[in-house]
């Protein structure tokens, strides 16, 4: 029988990431993904055939293209543990970038409404809730099973948020928010155009929580153009993007009422996410 290092190093030297490896090892046994701590005390463990099995399939997995988060049913995002599946999107570190530039802008110390528009798993949503105990986030989508998902992430980590599903051939993404005024608005919507190369490189993620038309544009375009109705003058505006549709995205901002429109790098140092207030 192989040892849980012999099996960690031969994934490794094929080229798996060292990290992905542990988190499929500790799915594989059973474990938590984040508990590194089992691996370093167990590497000289000996595993049964029947875990042997879930650690091939696992790895064939993910050399297939299959995000980590949808093998092993969960991913870590700004220190939440979350519950996550094919029907969400994977969500991404740089995306922590919108939730700390949102978390400057809501008072610790008072009520203060935020929507967070095509929330997919809760992840943005929720890591707002968990920082901002005061704060009353709203959160939608237009997906039944992503609202289910992250129903259950707000359930399991004890973090109420109220959940709204959207029609999802509204052009307006605000339609079951008639009337409704909130002080921030989030969103980290579709933006990738339909054809772009990089969506082979996706194909086990939803489409929809990917392309927006044909230049990635039609989702920011739609939020930017409705929003100024649920803001009260004042009130921001924050999206995530591409890193190349800064400008455009700033542009769409200033020619609907928007001021001070600024745009803040990810993890990597590319344009990520842009935002501004309502007159």
């Amino acid at each position: 029988m192989p040892t849980i290092t012999s099996l960690l190093k031969g994934a490794t030297a094929q080229g798996l990431p060292r990290h992905e490896a542990h988190y499929l090892m500790l799915h594989a046994c059973g474990r938590a993904t984040h508990d590194r701590a089992w691996l370093l005390t167990h590497e000289a463990d000996l595993l049964k055939d029947e875990l042997v099995q879930r650690w091939q399939d696992a790895v064939m997995q993910r050399q297939s293209g299959v995000p980590v988060a949808y093998i092993v049913g969960s991913k870590e995002f700004h220190g939440l543990q979350l519950k996550i599946s094919p029907a969400v999107l994977d969500p991404r570190d740089d995306t922590e970038t919108l939730v700390d530039w949102a978390l400057e802008l809501i008072p610790l110390d008072e009520p203060f409404k935020v929507l967070d528009l095509g929330t997919g798993s809760g992840a943005v949503a929720l890591a707002i809730r968990a920082q901002r105990p005061l704060a009353q986030v709203t959160a939608t989508d237009a997906s039944a099973q992503a609202l289910a998902i992250a129903a259950a992430n707000s359930a399991a980590l004890e973090l109420p948020v109220r959940f709204v599903q959207t029609n999802v051939r509204d052009p307006h993404w605000f339609s079951a928010l008639e009337g409704q005024v909130f002080d921030l608005i989030v969103s980290n919507p579709p933006y990738i155009a339909q054809g772009d190369r990089h969506l082979a490189a996706l194909k086990h993620e939803p489409a929809m929580a990917l392309t927006s038309g044909k230049d990635g544009l039609d989702a920011l375009r739609s939020i930017i153009t409705n929003a100024s109705s649920h803001l009260p003058s004042g009130g921001h505006l924050l999206l995530e993007h591409g890193y190349d549709q800064a400008e455009r995205v700033c542009g769409l901002l200033s020619v609907n009422g928007f001021v001070d429109a600024i745009t803040r790098h990810d993890l990597g140092g590319l344009d990520r996410c842009s935002g501004a207030r309502i007159l």
